[in-house]
């Protein structure tokens, strides 16, 4: 299988007081060992891949990715499929999905003979080869581990509702931006640093440690365990905190819910939307009442993890993101929990 190296059209540096600045660079062919090449079609494990930056954009055959945590939120991954399979958009959104995964912002045209497989049978709002700061930073990303292998370290929920689908698979391409290359490191050197650059979520879903060895080889549903926990925080996303701050912020939110338990989750039936929306109420109205400096987990505060100051980022229930998720299936716009729901519910 060809697969591609892409090099990132804006380098991103980090100036001043932690200021995000993009400076355009020209594409360029990677380098290594003296060797200039475009791309790598090596057939010895991942070894097209050992020579990637920091970075690069790596167009990658989703099944080959390894995995950095042994659980998903499910429940994130049946809303993405029931978005798919049941959805009411006008543009079906696995291809804005797979559009902002690529670095291409969201997709601009697709018609109903339009598939994942084949990324010429619709278009994305940005062509390939004018990637700019802000496309490329919701890519998912990789760090290239031993023997050129790829470490996926965000992403395993997109990646996962891409092999799920019925026009996916694991041979389903798409590009990934490259964290970092320890390609140089033994496997238990490359683990230790994994492990302190927090780049790993080494614990199962009742929070006990899981070797790094047992940790899935790929994505997909079947190689994961279901973490309720973190199907919660997904749904709880711009109510009571905001996403993105850091690698695996919903797994240390997780952590929290299940170990300091904030709140009774006795009777949560994940089979119910109102039950279910209840439960993310409830949580969030406590994540909220932390105050900024209270360590949630790991030694991560509340303002670490993007704690809201104010619950629904200050809206009435009736507006804002809560209300969005509020949605019955019934709704022109369901929300969230209403399509995985309504997704379970066909499986």
């Amino acid at each position: 299988m060809r697969r591609s190296a892409i090099s990132a059209l804006t380098t991103l540096a980090l100036l001043g007081a932690g200021t995000l600045v993009s400076t355009p660079a020209v594409a360029a062919p990677l380098a290594c060992g003296g060797i200039s090449t475009g791309s790598f079609s090596g057939s010895a494990g991942g070894s097209e891949y050992l020579c990637a930056k920091e970075g690069d954009l790596l167009d990658v055959r989703i099944g080959d990715v390894h995995a950095t945590q042994p659980s998903l939120g499910y429940d994130e991954v049946y809303y993405k499929l029931g978005r798919y399979t049941l959805g009411k958009d006008t543009i079906n959104k696995k291809f804005d999905d797979w559009c902002e995964a690529n670095g291409q912002i969201q997709a601009a045209t697709a018609t109903a003979a339009s598939t994942l497989k084949d990324p010429s049978s619709f278009t994305c709002q940005l062509p390939v080869g004018q990637e700019t700061a802000e496309s490329i930073a919701p890519m998912k990303t990789v760090v290239v581990g031993p023997r050129g292998d790829l470490y996926l370290t965000d992403g395993h929920h997109t990646l996962t509702s891409f092999i799920e689908t019925a026009d996916g698979g694991p041979d389903l391409h798409v590009r990934l931006r490259v964290l970092g290359n320890l390609s140089g490191l033994s496997e238990g050197a490359f683990w230790t640093e994994m492990e302190k650059n927090k780049w790993v979520w080494s614990r199962d879903v009742d929070g006990n440690q899981v070797p790094v060895q047992a940790l899935p080889k790929s994505v997909g549903l079947a190689n994961f365990a279901d973490d309720k926990y973190r199907s919660l925080m997904y749904f709880s996303r711009d109510i009571g905190f905001a996403a993105g701050t850091i690698p695996f912020q919903e797994f240390y939110w997780g952590a929290w819910v299940r170990d300091a338990a904030p709140v009774d989750l006795t009777n949560w039936n994940r089979d119910d939307l109102s039950s279910y929306l209840a439960t993310v109420k409830s949580v969030t109205k406590a994540q909220t009442a932390l105050a900024g400096d209270a360590v949630v987990d790991s030694g991560f505060t509340a303002t670490d993890l993007g704690v809201l100051s104010a619950w629904n980022d200050g809206k009435a229930e009736s507006k804002g993101e809560f209300a969005k998720l509020s949605k019955p299936y019934t709704d022109d716009k369901p929300g969230k929990i209403a399509y995985a729901l309504a997704y379970k519910a066909t499986l």
